[in-house]
């Protein structure tokens, strides 16, 4: 009986969707062996543009801005054969382009997109799928002025779920009408860093009819983007970015932009009605409480562009929601699962199937295989039933005055102090055995064992400051020769000249891109997980409170999550020191940091498969590589 299904569901998504006189005149979406197959011609696909009107007026010049949609669809979709809709909504289609190879939109003489970026238009319209390339409002062809993040980022997108199902207007380039009488109005959101976050956006205001996100290096907060806990990675960054990506002469959005570096708030670093608007989580506009598509996050714990705190806040709100998900976690940077060494094929197929059973209803058992894939070195990768690993416990490690980190609290009265200036982190993690006024640092001795950790380290400590306020940074570091993946070079891959390929071509888009292998290198040391916080945000983000000076108080904030193995040999290490300027532009606010040893300490969840016991401490101490050369990554807008 089990045979008959495969062949069986074929028949009945071909009678449900397709009119016998449809049947007959051509193909009609066919599934084999849980998988929608390639009868349609890409060649003959129906290439359209429309314009979306959307519901905000971001340039202000008294009209609705419309949103670009470049529409391909196979030829037989239409009144009788509806399809569903896979959407990448980007604001970089006319200026850095999309993927790996940095692809551009390329049009004909009417204007219609004849080379659509990435593979899902080759791959999927010859599945029974319409694939949209929407121009975010303010970018490429669309009207009005991109905000970051904001009303015109959010709602453009919503207006096009909208339109796929009846609830607004688009018209075609002439002013005559158009509707979407193609589609079954269900519909995908996909992309990566602000395409992904587009579709987290979107996914939050709980619009109907979008049924699933693949949220790749995406961003959930922009505040977590731009802030932690009160520290600012950089100034004026949403003008920048907003600048970068609309390619219009600068007078058009010129006030858009002047009106975000007022109400941006980098002169304190707090948290307001700004960042409120821009918060997926628990915002304005968008909340994860609205979801209700499913989720397919894809992130990397060394991205330090989008950093991984976004997706983890974000996966733990959809998972107390209960909203159906998958997510794989890379060691790269800001990397696409697509260029993944060893993955490509992995990745089309999940996705592939994925898509399959959201737009679809086919039963081809996605959903019941474990919910995580997770890479555990340069080219291996385990599955497990959740991230972060379920059987992750939390180990508090302690610093003791000697430099010493292990289980036991240091004596009472026993302190250690630095000054808040601004180090880089290679500085920060040098001769750690040598006292350096910028910093301190605690090490174990040699691990009796592998240590995996997964999740999100917390940081917990009693300070004393001379000053109101200090920047305070925690790393976790690995002392011990490894190879690991070299995410600070090439984001941690090196292009070949080699392609393979993934659907169908023209002779203007073809299916094959370039293969990818892993960089590696080895080094004697790498940070593991990073934090900051400015002291006076320990209890609010919105309202800052100086801590008294001269008087001990608790600062607890979490670090970013990770998944890493210490391996047994090497040595675990926890600097604690001021500003971190390898991440943010704050200069150091000078002031002298005292630490209460024994009130202090770093909690990290270790998958323990062996009982640990204790954590051996290195009592004559460990002064560790005098220079660990660690390459600047590639730049935060590196977005492609």
């Amino acid at each position: 009986m089990s045979q008959l299904r495969p062949a069986l569901l074929a028949v009945a998504l071909t009678l449900a969707i397709a009119t016998p006189a449809q049947a007959a005149a051509g193909p009609a979406i066919t599934v084999e062996n849980g998988r929608t197959q390639p009868v349609f011609s890409y060649a003959d696909a129906v290439r359209e543009h429309v314009y979306v009107e959307s519901s905000v007026d971001s340039d202000a010049d008294g009209r609705l801005d419309r949103v670009r949609v470049d529409i391909i669809r196979p030829k037989e979709s239409g009144p009788g054969l509806k399809v569903p809709v896979i959407i990448d909504e980007s604001p970089y289609y006319d200026n850095s382009g999309r993927g790996n190879e940095a692809e551009r939109k390329v049009y004909d003489s009417a204007g219609n997109v004849t080379k659509f970026p990435l593979f899902y238009d080759n791959y999927f319209v010859p599945r029974g799928y319409a694939v949209l390339n929407v121009d975010m409002l303010g970018t490429t062809r669309s009207d009005g002025c991109p905000d970051i993040g904001g009303k015109a980022d959010v709602l453009g997108g919503k207006a096009v779920v909208d339109w796929l199902n009846g609830r607004a207007r688009a018209f075609r380039a002439d002013g005559t009408p158009a509707t979407a009488d193609w589609t079954t109005g269900k519909s995908a959101m996909i992309g990566k860093s602000y395409d992904g976050t587009l579709a987290n956006a979107v996914a939050a205001t709980g619009v109907k009819g979008l049924e699933t996100i693949v949220p790749i290096s995406a961003i959930s907060s922009w505040y977590k983007y731009q802030r932690s806990n009160g520290v600012v990675y950089s100034y004026d960054y949403a003008s920048w970015l907003a600048n970068y990506v609309d390619t219009d002469p600068e007078a058009k959005c010129q006030a858009v932009r002047d009106r975000m570096d007022a109400e941006d708030g980098d002169d304190t670093g707090n948290h307001n009605a700004f960042w409120a608007e821009r918060d997926y989580l628990s915002g304005l506009l968008g909340d994860a409480s609205k979801v209700r598509a499913s989720v397919f996050v894809v992130h990397t714990v060394n991205d330090l562009n989008v950093k991984p705190d976004n997706f983890s806040t974000w996966w733990d709100a959809l998972a107390r929601r209960g909203v159906p998900r998958k997510i794989w976690v890379g060691q790269y940077q800001h990397v696409d699962p697509f260029d993944f060494e060893g993955r490509r094929d992995v990745w089309v197929d999940t996705l592939h199937r994925w898509f399959d059973h959201w737009l679809l209803g086919v039963r081809n058992g996605v959903m019941s295989e474990p919910r995580a894939d997770v890479q555990t070195g340069p080219t291996s990768w385990i599955t497990q039933r959740d991230w972060p690993a379920p059987l992750a416990a939390r180990l508090p490690l302690r610093p003791s005055a000697d430099g010493a980190l292990g289980l036991r609290p240091a004596a009472r009265g026993a302190t250690a102090s630095f000054a808040d200036v601004a180090m880089d982190e290679a500085d920060m993690i040098a001769d750690v055995g040598t006292a350096k006024p910028g910093r301190v640092a605690f090490t174990t001795g040699p691990l009796p064992l592998d240590l995996r950790l997964s999740g999100t380290p917390t940081a917990d400590l009693t300070v004393k400051l001379d000053k109101p306020t200090s920047n305070l940074t925690a790393l976790l570091v690995d002392f011990g020769d490894a190879a690991r993946v070299d995410w600070r070079r090439g984001q941690g891959i090196t292009t070949l000249t080699d392609e393979d390929c993934h659907g169908e071509s023209t002779a203007a888009d073809d299916a094959c891109y370039k293969k990818v292998v892993t960089n590696v290198a080895n080094r004697p040391a790498e940070i593991v997980a990073r934090g900051w916080i400015d002291v006076q945000n320990r209890a609010s983000l919105s309202n800052p409170s100086p801590l008294p000076v001269g008087t001990f108080g608790k600062v607890r904030w979490q670090t970013l999550p990770q998944d890493y193995t210490f391996a047994k040999g090497h040595r675990l290490a926890l600097v604690l020191a001021g500003t971190d300027s390898t991440y943010s532009e704050e200069p150091g606010t000078g002031a002298n940091v005292t630490l209460d040893l024994a009130a202090s300490s770093v909690s990290v969840p270790f998958v323990l498969g062996t009982p640990l016991t204790d954590v051996p401490e290195d009592r004559a101490g460990f002064r560790g590589p005098s220079r660990v050369e660690l390459p600047e990554a590639e730049p935060e807008f590196s977005f492609f």
